[in-house]
């Protein structure tokens, strides 16, 4: 693969003013005299006239960019050109790119796999770069930058050394169990090894928030038929999203609408009206709706229960014990209609945070929006470390290495104990790609985008 020039639009496609291909490979610099007439000086971008290498026809009067290896993105000799962003300019620059002898379109993400090869990235940091394509919020856009820019991989590297340091110290006991070494020597193991132990702990007791912030933090709104969700849902994305209705069960899937908070990526999810289940158990689809509006209040991070007050419902069972299960707020809609509504329903809902609204009028939206923001700033705001887990395989390798760690101090024999701390430092090393990776490369990679 690696022998191979690849090739690809780099900016998005479609008319644009300026459309960046990128070239990268061993022969990426013989398209200089084939399609142009000089080659350029590295790093200084230069007018030249684009022409197509079989008839000489002119295809664009572009900017160049050459970048001889190994100084590059890829670690390659690469090629950018910036052309004007016609789809007839683009075409027909990589029509002629491919007529060019081992030239070949580009794979997605295949750009930054041939860095992380070439060791111009490792896995955090082409993690990182994917999270930066992807962000829609500032608060991810910063925690992907300082991502990309190493601070989990110098976290990650940091407690590796440690441990083969460590793993250094009881090797040394093993092959010179005779020599005068420093007194203490196993307890100074024992000690590095309970130390690394709290580090990593800090670090995995963290809430998930990294993880939080990189995906979105959930909220599942539930509650009785007719109680205002899709009203309550569009009065707080500022426009219409849910279709509203008089008539109970209008809404029977997952409406989900994306929000920046304060900076911070926020899922709100409309889900179908709850009831006893005797009360539907003649309605297939209710039934179904039900079953996916209880499936997503319990996987979302909080719940807003909303309640009609106009209409005198009553708390039903399958919502309260929705309720105690993790943070979640009431939401006593249409607020302007029956104060001893109000005062009956927050009686019987006393054991919960009671928020008053009116979603038709917009009474009480900016202060459940406030009250929300608090939320989400409260469980994705980085206090403390700003370096953190942001997936899920960064927490399961480790987590294997504090199972090495542990088994290793309870190992019977110094030799098991070194094997042990051996396993450690592998675990920790999937993490940046550093052993063992390669089942995974291609799990990492498949969601670039095409010049990436």
């Amino acid at each position: 693969m690696a022998s191979d020039t690849i090739y690809a639009l780099s900016t998005a496609p479609g008319q644009a003013g300026v459309a960046v291909i990128r070239i990268s490979g061993r022969n990426a610099g013989t398209l200089w005299g084939k399609m142009t007439a000089r080659q350029p000086e590295p790093r200084i971008a230069t007018l030249l006239k684009l022409s197509d290498p079989t008839d000489g026809s002119e295809i664009d009067r572009c900017l160049a960019l050459w970048f001889p290896a190994p100084a590059s993105f890829t670690g390659e000799d690469v090629v950018e050109l910036h052309l004007h962003g016609g789809r007839a300019v683009v075409n027909g620059a990589i029509s002629a790119l491919a007529k060019l002898p081992e030239f070949r379109p580009a794979e997605a993400g295949e750009f930054t796999r041939r860095a992380f090869a070439n060791d111009k990235l490792d896995l955090t940091e082409v993690e990182g770069l994917s999270d930066l394509i992807a962000a829609e919020t500032e608060a991810q856009r910063k925690q992907a930058i300082r991502q990309m820019d190493g601070e989990l991989s110098r976290l990650i590297g940091n407690w590796r050394e440690k441990l083969i340091r460590t793993l250094a110290y009881l090797e040394a006991e093993i092959d010179f169990p005779d020599e005068e070494l420093d007194e203490g020597i196993s307890d100074q193991v024992k000690n590095n090894i309970l130390v690394l132990q709290s580090e990593i702990n800090q670090h995995l007791d963290d809430g998930h928030r990294f993880e939080r912030l990189r995906d979105g933090f959930s909220i599942a709104i539930i509650g009785p038929p007719n109680a205002g969700k899709s009203s309550l849902l569009n009065a707080l994305a500022r426009r219409e999203v849910a279709i509203v209705s008089d008539i109970a069960g209008t809404t029977r899937d997952i409406i989900e609408v994306h929000l920046d908070l304060a900076g911070y990526p926020v899922t709100l999810a409309d889900t179908a009206g709850l009831r006893e289940l005797e009360e539907a158990n003649d309605n297939n689809v209710e039934l179904e709706g039900m079953r996916r509006a209880r499936t997503k209040a319990e996987a979302a991070d909080f719940k807003l229960a909303v309640f009609d007050l106009a209409a005198s419902q009553k708390p039903d069972l399958e919502t309260l014990d929705l309720l105690k299960r993790g943070d979640s707020l009431v939401v006593l809609n249409k607020a302007d209609k029956s104060d001893q509504a109000i005062s009956t329903l927050a009686s019987e809902l006393s054991e919960f945070e009671i928020q008053k609204i009116s979603a038709k009028t917009g009474t009480g939206i900016d202060a459940l929006i406030k009250r929300l923001t608090d939320e989400v700033v409260s469980k994705l705001g980085t206090t403390g470390s700003s370096v953190g887990i942001t997936r899920e395989r960064h927490r399961k390798a480790l987590i294997d290495t504090l199972d090495a760690l542990s088994r290793s101090l309870l190992a019977p024999l110094p030799e098991l104990a070194a094997e042990d701390l051996r396993l450690a430092t592998r675990y920790l090393g999937r993490i940046t790609g550093k052993v063992d990776v390669e089942d995974l490369l291609d799990v990492i990679f498949r969601d670039f985008c095409i010049g990436k």
